[in-house]
C-alpha cells in the first residue's frame, strides 16, 4: 500500500463517521489536491530551475495547459481507483494491517502548506 493510499483512507475514515455517502468523495477530493499541488510544486520549481539556467524548453501557456492536462488525468484516475472494488480491497488491507491514521488538520496543514510553496516559487 502507497502512501497516497494511507492518505486517502485516512481521510476516508475521517469524514466516514460524519458524512457516511460523501466521505469518499471528500477523500478523492483531497488525495487529488494533494498530488496536484505536489505536481504543481515540481513544475514550478523546474520551471524557475530551467529559467535561471537560460533554457527554454517551452512557453508558460503551454505548460500551464500541460497541468491542466495533468490535473485532470490525475482527479479521474483517482476517481476510477478509489470508487469501485479496488477501493474495497484496498480497504480490507488497511484494516488487516493497520496502516499509521494520520491527524486530520495536518493533512489539510500539508495540503495549504503545498500550494503555498507554489505560490512563493512563483512569486521568486
Amino acid at each position: 500500500m502507497t502512501t497516497f493510499d494511507s492518505l486517502f483512507f485516512s481521510v476516508f475514515n475521517h469524514y466516514k463517521a460524519t458524512y457516511k455517502q460523501k466521505a469518499n468523495t471528500i477523500a478523492i477530493v483531497y488525495l487529488s489536491l494533494l498530488q496536484i499541488a505536489l505536481i504543481l510544486v515540481l513544475g514550478v520549481f523546474f520551471s524557475i530551475f530551467l529559467e535561471q539556467m537560460h533554457v527554454n524548453t517551452f512557453s508558460a501557456s503551454k505548460g500551464w495547459t500541460l497541468f491542466i492536462i495533468i490535473s485532470v488525468f490525475i482527479y479521474f484516475r483517482n476517481w476510477i481507483v478509489y470508487s469501485g472494488r479496488k477501493r474495497k480491497v484496498l480497504n480490507a488491507k488497511s484494516n488487516k494491517n493497520k496502516q499509521p491514521i494520520y491527524s486530520i488538520c495536518l493533512l489539510w496543514l500539508l495540503l495549504l502548506g503545498c500550494y503555498l510553496l507554489a505560490i512563493i516559487l512563483l512569486n521568486a
